[in-house]
């Protein structure tokens, strides 16, 4: 029977011509495959997280990847975030600051200016595992709770065509933490929506994002798990969820030059990609997978929304927008659930991940 089996999966694999290339089901925390990103940068979206390896923010439990937010002052103290200095420069390998950017690597606290409130993790496989056209399925389970932003993510291993976002970026899943939350128009943009976006341009701000963005709503996105997948050739950008596609990007002859307008929106601008013959750059480089549970920011969450029970917090172009969120912890803290089941319900579930070479 077991000869049998593998004769058959032999056989569908030569006719579908996928081969799978990674898989990784948690059984154990990889250290080999998965590096952790240590900084308090933000990606340059000013995140009230920093970023470390610690056992109480990523780790393995029944098969299961966790990736759970909790707070600084749990680690220091709360006179910590304006008075103290956040040191993440390192001295081993293993613990080096891994981006300087946006002052990523050492912060002082002071009583206008916060360091980063919540420690988390983000994950990344740069250095073990990247990829040029595959297919990508990641069953996750999202977290509750108010201002959580998890993502699951591609980022190109070599900037081939430049800094951001001119080598590109394949956003497979964002979502926001929140139970209550709605734009402008009254939709539901909380845990119950994830958001699946392709980030390209010559270099910032033009960034065409809107042109290649979805969204998809279910309200067990955060009690059951969900089969994030993307299907990536050399003609287009499929992204799914439990295989309903919800994002289909086909850029078209003249490729995502012509794609974006950019001759149109900035003449002298020139063309990162000029020099590809394939249509689909900078989507033909290879990319590496990351998963993060970020918090704030000062660009995700939009000054529009609107949160059940308060308002958003701070006010995204607020020099004290850390501070302010921090000041009302007593309101977004409980809705982390921290005092039941280990806080998981903050933390971001990731059940299996396998990729396959198309």
């Amino acid at each position: 029977m077991l000869a049998k089996l593998a004769t058959f999966i032999c056989f569908l694999s030569v006719v579908t011509g996928e081969t799978l290339i990674f898989e990784d089901n948690f059984d154990t925390f990889n250290f080999s495959v998965w590096e952790h990103e240590i900084t308090a940068g933000g990606g340059g979206n000013w995140e009230f997280q920093y970023y470390t390896n610690n056992r109480s923010n990523s780790y393995t439990k029944e098969s299961k990847l966790y990736i759970k937010p909790t707070l600084t002052s749990d680690k220091y103290n709360e006179n910590f975030l304006s008075s103290g200095t956040l040191d993440l420069w390192g001295e081993s390998p293993a613990d080096l600051c891994t981006g300087n950017s946006y002052y990523g690597c050492e912060r002082g606290g002071s009583a206008t200016n916060y360091i980063n409130p919540i420690q988390s993790a983000r994950l990344r496989t740069v250095n073990s595992f990247s990829f040029k056209y595959g297919k990508v399925e990641i069953e996750a389970k999202l977290p509750t709770g108010d201002w959580l932003w998890p993502a699951i993510w591609l980022l190109p291993k070599h900037n081939s065509y430049g800094g951001w976002p001119a080598s590109g970026e394949i956003d497979i899943m964002e979502s926001r933490g929140n139970l209550d939350l709605k734009d402008s128009n009254g939709n539901d943009v909380g845990v119950n929506q994830i958001d699946s976006t392709l980030h390209w341009g010559p270099f910032w701000p033009y960034n065409e994002w809107r042109r290649t963005h979805a969204t998809k709503n279910d309200d067990t996105f955060r009690s059951e798990f969900h089969k994030y997948g993307l299907e990536w050739t050399d003609q287009s950008i499929k992204l799914y969820v439990d295989d309903d596609l919800v994002l289909n990007v086909d850029p078209g002859k003249g490729g995502f030059w012509e794609f974006g307008e950019f001759a149109k929106q900035a003449p002298n601008i020139e063309n990162p990609w000029a020099n590809s013959n394939n249509k689909m750059a900078p989507f033909d480089q290879e990319f590496y997978i990351v998963l993060n549970v970020a918090v704030g920011s000062t660009v995700f969450f939009s000054d529009d929304f609107t949160n059940g029970g308060y308002p958003k917090p701070w006010k995204n172009n607020s020099p004290t927008a850390v501070k302010d969120f921090w000041d009302a912890k007593d309101k977004w803290y409980k809705t982390w659930n921290p005092d039941t089941n280990n806080g998981e319900d903050a933390a971001m579930q990731i059940d299996s991940i396998k990729v396959w070479s198309l």
